[in-house]
C-alpha cells in the first residue's frame, strides 16, 4: 500500500473579486470544484477554496516572487509544447503560453507560461472568469505586442 503524501505545491489563488490566497495545497484537482490552502506563513487553518469564485490559480516556485519582473508574453518565437495561446481574461489581464487541454466545456485549463523566468510554473484557469481565449496568429502577436510579415 502506498502511503506517501502528496507532493506540496506552491500556489496563489487570484479570485475574481479582486482578493489574493497565498500558500500551499495538497488537495488540487482540475476535475474537482474545491480544493484547500494552507495559508502562507501557517496563518490558520487551511481555507477551503471553490473555483466558482476563481479567476486563475497559479502555481509558483515561490510565494515571494519578484515584483520588478515584467513577464514576457511574446508567443511568435517561443518553443513549447501544445497549443500556443492567449488569454484574456474578463478583468482585462493576459496570460501568454503554450496548453494541450484547453475545453470551453470544462471547469477550466492549463496555460504554461512563455516566459521561462517567470515565478508561474503553470496556470489553471477557471473558463468562467475568461472573455477570450485566442489561438489565432494575428491576436497572439496583437496581443503579445510581435510583429507580424507586412
Amino acid at each position: 500500500m502506498n502511503t506517501a503524501m502528496p507532493p506540496t505545491l506552491n500556489i496563489v489563488a487570484r479570485y475574481v473579486d479582486g482578493r489574493v490566497c497565498k500558500g500551499t495545497t495538497r488537495d488540487f484537482a482540475p476535475n474537482r470544484t474545491e480544493f484547500h490552502v494552507d495559508p502562507e506563513g501557517n496563518k490558520g487553518s487551511p481555507v477551503k477554496v471553490a473555483f466558482a469564485a476563481l479567476k486563475a490559480v497559479f502555481f509558483v516556485k515561490t510565494l515571494v516572487g519578484s515584483r520588478y519582473h515584467v513577464e514576457k508574453k511574446n508567443l511568435a518565437n517561443s518553443q513549447g509544447q501544445g497549443r500556443r495561446v492567449v488569454v484574456t481574461f474578463k478583468d482585462g489581464e493576459t496570460v501568454a503560453g503554450f496548453t494541450v487541454g484547453y475545453t470551453p466545456d470544462r471547469p477550466g485549463f492549463f496555460v504554461i507560461p512563455v516566459d521561462p523566468a517567470s515565478n508561474n510554473l503553470r496556470v489553471f484557469i477557471v473558463n468562467a472568469s475568461v472573455a477570450k481565449v485566442d489561438f489565432t496568429a494575428a491576436g497572439i502577436a496583437a496581443a503579445t505586442g510581435a510583429r507580424g510579415a507586412a
